[in-house]
This record gives C-alpha cells, sequence and structure tokens, in this order.
C-alpha cells in the first residue's frame, strides 16, 4: 500500500525573488490584530479624540464616522487591492514607523507648549501609519491604499484652536459683512460694527448678532470639506474633476454661513433669542441640506463639462504601432 502525499498550500507563502503572497484570511486576521496594537499605543490619542467629538457633536461629531468610511472605501476597492499582489514589502517603512513613533512620544513627554497639541499626536499616528502601510503592502499598493489613510488621518481628527484661529478671524469678517449685505437687500433696518451685527425690528427692538468664532463658518468649512472630498473621490473618476470639486467646496461652505448667519438675523426680529445660544447650531444644520442638495449639481456638472472621447479602434492601434 502506497500513501499519498498531500502539499497543503500554506496562507503566506515566500517565494524566491523575495515577496509574499498571502491570502485574504490571512490578511484580515493580521490587520485585525494590528488595529489592536495601534489601539493600544495610540490609545491617549483616539480616548482624546472621541472625547472632543462627545463633547461638540454639532462641530466635530463626524470625526466618529470617518474610520468607518475609510474601511468602507479600502473594502470597496478590494479587488484592486488583491490584483496588486504579491505585495512587496517597502522596507523603507520602517524609517517612517521609527520617525512618526519617536514624534508622537515626543508629543505626549515633551514640551508643555507641545504636548497638549492634539494635532502634534495626530501628525506622529499619520507618519506610523503611513510607514506601516508600506511596510505591510509596499508602494504599488498605495495607488488604492493613499487616499483612505489619508483621508483619515486628515479628517478623523478635531483640530484644535491654535489652528482653527489662524482662520476663524477673517472667516468672522466674511460672514459678518455677507450677512450684512443679504439683510440690507432684504430692505431690514440693520446696522453692522466689527463683527456685531444689529437688527432691528418693526417696534424698535434691537437685536445684536454677533458674529463669534462658533459662527465663523470654519467648523463647518472642515465638516463640509470632509464629505466635499469623500464624494469627490467616489463620485468622479479623473483628478481634475475631483480636484475642481473639493475646491469648489470652499466658496460653498462659505456662502452656506453667509445664509445662516443672515438668517439668525431675520429670525431674530421675532424672537430676540434667536440671536444666540444652540440656534445657531441647528440653523447651521438646517442650511446643509440645500448645500447638499448644491454641492450634487456642481458635481453633475462637472462630470458634463468634458466627455472624455472614446479612444477608437484605429488611435488604438496607431498607438501601439
Amino acid at each position: 500500500m502506497t500513501s499519498a502525499s498531500t502539499s497543503v498550500k500554506p496562507d503566506a507563502a515566500p517565494r524566491e525573488d523575495g515577496v509574499l503572497d498571502v491570502s485574504w484570511a490571512t490578511m484580515i486576521v493580521a490587520l485585525a490584530v494590528l488595529l489592536l496594537v495601534i489601539g493600544g499605543v495610540f490609545f491617549h490619542l483616539f480616548r482624546a479624540q472621541v472625547l472632543y467629538a462627545l463633547a461638540e457633536p454639532s462641530d466635530w461629531g463626524h470625526t466618529l464616522i470617518v474610520p468607518v468610511i475609510v474601511g468602507w472605501l479600502i473594502w470597496r476597492d478590494r479587488e484592486s487591492l488583491a490584483k496588486l499582489q504579491p505585495f512587496r514589502p517597502a522596507w523603507t517603512g520602517l524609517l517612517l514607523v521609527s520617525l512618526g513613533l519617536t514624534f508622537y512620544v515626543v508629543s505626549l513627554v515633551g514640551p508643555s507648549w507641545f504636548t497638549v497639541h492634539h494635532n502634534a499626536r495626530q501628525l506622529g499616528f499619520a507618519v506610523t501609519l503611513f510607514g506601516i502601510a508600506l511596510v505591510l503592502f509596499g508602494w504599488k499598493s498605495m495607488k488604492v491604499l493613499a487616499f483612505p489613510l489619508a483621508y483619515l488621518v486628515v479628517f478623523g481628527f478635531t483640530y484644535t484652536d491654535r489652528i482653527i484661529s489662524y482662520f476663524t478671524y477673517k472667516l468672522q469678517d466674511i460672514s459678518a459683512a455677507g450677512g450684512y449685505l443679504l439683510l440690507k437687500l432684504l430692505n431690514l433696518d440693520v446696522d453692522k460694527s466689527g463683527n456685531t451685527i444689529t437688527v432691528v425690528n418693526d417696534l424698535g427692538v434691537e437685536s445684536a448678532l454677533n458674529i463669534a468664532e462658533a459662527c465663523s463658518g470654519m467648523r463647518m468649512l472642515v465638516a463640509f470639506m470632509a464629505l466635499g472630498t469623500l464624494m469627490a473621490y467616489v463620485g468622479l473618476s479623473a483628478w481634475w474633476q475631483r480636484i475642481t470639486l473639493i475646491l469648489l467646496g470652499i466658496p460653498v461652505a462659505v456662502f452656506v454661513n453667509v445664509l445662516r448667519v443672515a438668517t439668525l438675523g431675520v429670525l431674530s426680529l421675532w424672537d430676540v433669542g434667536f440671536a444666540g445660544g444652540e440656534f445657531h447650531s441647528f440653523v447651521g444644520f438646517v442650511w446643509l441640506v440645500p448645500a447638499f442638495l448644491v454641492f450634487l449639481g456642481i458635481m453633475t456638472l462637472i462630470q458634463h463639462v468634458i466627455v472624455e472621447k472614446p479612444e477608437t479602434e484605429t488611435e488604438s492601434k496607431e498607438a501601439t504601432a
């Protein structure tokens, strides 16, 4: 009696050229373990981010769903990623991992002006994350992974007031000037002093609308840019179209905030309480719905601005000749 020997193909088989064939099952298990390790190493960063988002859900609540979106983006392009196998690890990624971890540790225990900066830790995490991706999947895989990873590190975190304040003051001026102009066009009795708009109703009662940082629109702009960038990547194919849509998202978001200011000014004619409090956030949320529809319209317009001519069979032969 002869016994037949059977060979079982391992999940991860090394090849002569040094690259690695990895099955999806092995990859999923390995990534799950890796996520647990990353969660432990960057626990302080992730914990602080969750607390920020829960404390100010109207401004930073979108950061909680960004990791889910990133997971969906990678799963959506899993076939493209699979075609890049076998992966060739880029060991230069170890340098990025070392730099990122070092930067992160310094941001935790370094000088006081540095350790309190949430975005310094974010940068350390970003460098480490890209380094890990290079070590595991190599440079070719970045064709698929670059955007999801960049989306996570850019839009998945809260930006501190130290960064936001550089842009807030200018947006306050734009919001105040734009709101004042719209109210004037509505033929209302309105006055503007600095960033404060005063609206007077028919009874002579004044309502002061102070365009403070919370009403500057900066945080709305961040959330709107996160949505616009995702729509551009998923809904458009050419990079020039994606970049155009993202850039156009800036004036759309700013104009929506001007409409919010004008809306608050009009509503304050009936109730002075509308000029302050949490009503700012509610009105901003209401205006996001038509803004989203406008953004969809812009995306549709960009798709049809230039229709790329399909390559004919004759042109294809000439190109390969």
